[in-house]
């Protein structure tokens, strides 16, 4: 299994709120996507501006096709223009984990 994690920074808060059509789309194409195992997004409690990103995918082949799919780039376009100042994503090889 592949997680993804980790944060995107935007300029200020509002930027999500222009982003929000475009991230209800990513969500819900994503989530369709084979060897998709969980994709969120969610605002940071304490910091508006930090969108925090988990990802869970099958295997390699999945990451690939999802970074190559329509939706990504059209995502991609909507976050260009959104004014990010930081992206700090990190990609981790791992087992299906333990229950807690």
């Amino acid at each position: 299994m592949i997680v993804i994690t980790g944060i995107v920074r935007a300029a200020d808060a509002s930027a999500y709120a222009s982003l929000k059509g475009a991230m209800e789309t990513m969500l819900a194409e994503t989530r369709k996507e084979d060897g998709c195992l969980r994709y969120n997004f969610a605002i940071d409690v304490l910091d508006p501006t930090v969108m925090v990103i988990t990802e869970a995918w099958r295997d390699g082949d999945a990451v690939k096709a999802h970074a190559t799919s329509a939706h990504m780039a059209e995502w991609r376009k909507a976050m260009g223009g959104a004014n990010m100042v930081e992206r700090d994503l990190r990609m981790y090889n791992t087992d299906e984990g333990t229950a807690i």
